[in-house]
């Protein structure tokens, strides 16, 4: 058990049959009453966003998140699926599931897969990914003077916006977080 004063960002507990994980926090002290503990939290499951306050009191139920690497294998039309490392297991994940994490996965890639009481529900990319644009419009002599971008496809079928310079067929390094162009490899 954790008391909400001692809520930090990051931290994930269960709260009214949901866990949650902390965005944002602030302790007020108000001039007349007692202290309070707003926070911005995550559902980690649903992925909902919501502002709650507690009593810097209140105790809540620490949540416990597992976090294992698996590779990525194939995808069968509907179920994505992940191999763990150390027990050659697969799992069979739907969209819902991998949805941020699956465009910027090639096959055979490393991800994070989270698992909450057994059950898996949330995926991760690396944080920067090698990826090959296969589809972008060649640049015009003149244009590369300014920092503009523009949109191209990369291999796993994600839009990343590049600059002028880059052409079909080279490789970019590209941060999975933001989803933005780094440099070319």
């Amino acid at each position: 058990m954790i008391s909400a004063s001692d809520l930090r960002k990051g931290t994930t507990f269960e709260h009214e049959g949901n866990v949650f994980v902390v965005i944002d926090f602030l302790h007020v002290k108000p001039g007349k009453g007692a202290a309070f503990v707003r926070t911005k939290l995550r559902n980690v499951i649903l992925g909902g966003m919501t502002e709650t306050t507690f009593n810097p009191s209140t105790k809540l139920q620490e949540a416990v998140i597992e976090r294992k690497e698996m590779q990525y294998l194939y995808n069968d039309g509907e179920l994505y699926y992940f191999m763990d490392q150390e027990t050659f297991e697969q799992i069979p994940l739907n969209y819902e599931k991998v949805e941020e994490a699956i465009k910027f996965l090639k096959e055979n890639n490393f991800a994070v897969i989270k698992f909450y009481k057994g059950e898996a529900f949330s995926v991760e990319a690396p944080n920067f990914v090698e990826l090959q644009v296969t589809q972008t419009e060649p640049g015009v002599k003149g244009n590369t003077a300014t920092n503009s971008l523009k949109p191209s496809t990369v291999e796993t079928g994600a839009m990343v916006m590049v600059p002028f310079f880059i052409n079909e067929g080279d490789s970019i390094r590209v941060d999975t977080r933001t989803g933005e162009y780094m440099e070319r490899v």
